[in-house]
């Protein structure tokens, strides 16, 4: 039985050689992980928990007021994270009225909803270590660079970490909403690329802190960090009013993969979220020439649902710490013992880990390879009398062609 291997040489330079130009459209899908990877002031990890970190603390803070309401949901979902517990709290809130469900009527899980906010908002209400970071690292690249199109960041997170980081260096970002008092949601302008190429997009999927509804039950930036309108709300899928934003950006996101020849690069999302996963699905299949490229912290054989993505879309790749899977061929990583020339030693070093492990699924290393791409670079000899002007570029699967 033959056993695929991937040389990671080939294709980091490739990825090198792309995000080092300004000539193609790029959009980065961040995650939990992503947040969760960093590391807090004083030098321990994580940041932010990720979800299931996030999870346990907001319920057992909640626990001693709400313990038989949070048995009684887990009892009758398939899932326990606190993105679909709110969702639930919320549709009862909406629909039961006086009626009692887990012992609450339908004020009283509204109550339990603005609960289980407030203290998501408590635990993601954090600022980036004045020493430097991966988002700064990220923000670096982006910045460094002329670009003949915007990059746009998708991200699931409700921190305010990656505006902290733009702000930081007065770097221009469009989030959706324009105004001065009451900053209101704009669809058409998402919809459309009317603002400079030096403007980056961030588009924030399932909320952010300081997004509220107004009286007239429009989602608007307050600029506080109060949290009261986090995670797409499926019992509200329907009402114009409520869905405005997540529709909105949810669309922006096919509409960006449906856009000829962009890569979507992936770090710290783990593709559960089937709202997300279903319009990359549909988007990827329906454009080839688009392509994502998803950096995964764990092992291949942890990433289910990444690999099931890879497994139906030839133009979805994955790289995980120890094999990859690209253009539907899943291999173990292997670098060749020869380097391809004597300058790559440190750029090696970059993206393997001394014991030969593929180290861009965790966001450290990932910010400081992409804010690293811009300097001296080289790349494999090729084997023509003339080398090309540039290295060799990937194919929209993410296979280097020469």
């Amino acid at each position: 039985m033959t056993v695929s291997v991937h040389n990671p040489d080939q294709y980091m330079a490739a990825l090198r050689t792309i995000i080092a130009q300004g000539r193609k459209r790029i959009g980065l899908l961040v995650g939990a992980g992503a947040s969760a990877g960093m590391a807090k002031p004083d030098g321990t990890y994580p940041l932010i928990p990720a979800v299931a970190g996030l999870t346990d603390k907001v319920l057992t803070t909640l626990g001693p007021t709400y313990q038989q309401q949070i048995d009684g949901l887990k009892s009758e979902l398939d899932k326990h994270d606190i993105e679909t517990m709110l969702s639930r709290v919320r549709s009862l809130s909406q629909v039961i009225g006086v009626a009692k469900v887990h012992n609450l009527d339908g004020l009283g899980f509204a109550t339990f909803g603005e609960a289980i906010c407030s203290e998501i908002g408590k635990i993601v209400d954090v600022r980036l270590p004045g020493t430097g970071s991966a988002y700064a690292d990220l923000v670096n690249w982006i910045t460094g660079t002329m670009r003949d199109y915007p990059v746009e960041i998708f991200t699931t997170n409700y921190d305010l970490l990656f505006e902290e980081a733009f702000e930081s260096v007065r770097a221009p970002y469009f989030d959706g909403f324009t105004g001065g008092r009451e900053p209101f949601f704009d669809p058409v302008s998402v919809s459309r690329s009317d603002l400079p190429a030096r403007w980056t997009r961030l588009w924030k999927l399932h909320g952010s802190l300081g997004w509220r509804a107004s009286e007239k039950g429009e989602v608007i930036r307050t600029g506080q960090s109060s949290a009261s309108h986090l995670v797409f709300p499926e019992h509200l899928k329907y009402d114009q009013t409520q869905k405005a934003p997540y529709a909105a950006l949810l669309d922006r996101l096919r509409a960006f993969l449906l856009t000829p020849d962009t890569l979507l690069i992936s770090i710290g999302f783990s593709f559960a979220d089937a709202h997300i996963a279903a319009r990359l699905d549909e988007a990827l299949a329906a454009n080839p020439s688009s392509s994502v490229f998803a950096f995964q912290f764990k092992t291949l054989e942890e990433e289910g649902p990444a690999c099931d993505l890879a497994r139906r879309l030839p133009n979805f790749s994955v790289y995980a710490r120890d094999q990859a899977k690209v253009n539907g061929i899943r291999g173990a990583w292997k670098a060749p013992v020869e380097l391809p020339n004597k300058d790559w030693g440190p750029i090696r070093s970059t993206y393997l880990d001394k014991d030969g492990s593929f180290m861009l699924g965790a966001i450290e290393p990932f910010a400081r390879f992409f804010a690293a791409s811009r300097s001296v670079q080289a790349f494999p000899t090729q084997t023509v009398p003339t080398p090309p002007a540039v290295a060799p570029l990937p194919t929209a699967t993410g296979a280097p062609v020469v």
